[in-house]
């Protein structure tokens, strides 16, 4: 229970903190781009997901490095900060950093509404009304545009704005390529 009212705080620290455009995300050093990763050739930052309802959380890559946090949510997106050939130092939504084994993720087909969001029939700005999602629900993400992301939750299914998602790509730079899963240097502050 005391997992849950520090989570509902932490969530509710994060969603202002980006209601002001304060420091949510990790700064990429001022970097124009995601880089590279030599490790996995994958851009970092980039969201993935938790692969099991159950994952440690270490504060350091490897297995002697005790357990900061132990994750019970499978579908839960991280941000990936930086890898090692096993090991990707995270981002949760709520703030906290920890290490945690490349096994446990899985690329992120799946976002954290930060609050409660109505799903609308089209990706635009007063489309009607389909259904509700609740602040903390994980739902599966589909094709984002025009500032807003396909989602679906059990049956119900619609377009949320980008900007309630965690976990959701960031828009292409203006003639660059479409939505890959990467974070964006822009959106990020240390």
């Amino acid at each position: 229970m005391a997992h849950r009212a520090r989570f509902a705080a932490q969530l509710a620290a994060l969603v202002g903190a980006l209601a002001l455009g304060g420091g949510a995300f990790a700064d990429t050093g001022g970097a124009g781009a995601p880089v590279i990763s030599h490790v996995t050739n994958k851009p970092v930052p980039r969201f993935e997901a938790l692969r099991f309802n159950t994952v440690n959380g270490r504060n350091g890559p490897g297995r002697d490095h005790p357990i900061a946090w132990q994750y019970s949510r499978a579908g839960l997106p991280v941000l990936i900060l930086k890898e090692t050939n096993a090991w990707r130092y995270v981002r949760d939504p709520a703030g906290d950093e920890v290490w945690i084994h490349e096994r446990m993720l899985r690329p992120a087909t799946t976002a954290l509404a930060l609050e409660q969001a109505t799903l609308v029939a089209d990706a635009r700005e007063g489309a009607r009304p389909r259904a509700y999602v609740e602040a903390g629900a994980i739902v599966t993400l589909g094709r984002c545009e025009a500032g807003y992301c396909h989602v679906s939750s059990g049956r119900a299914g619609g377009w949320a704005p980008r900007s309630v998602l965690w976990g959701a790509p960031w828009p292409a730079p203006v003639g660059g390529a479409s939505d890959t899963g990467e974070a964006a240097p822009a959106d990020i502050a240390g």
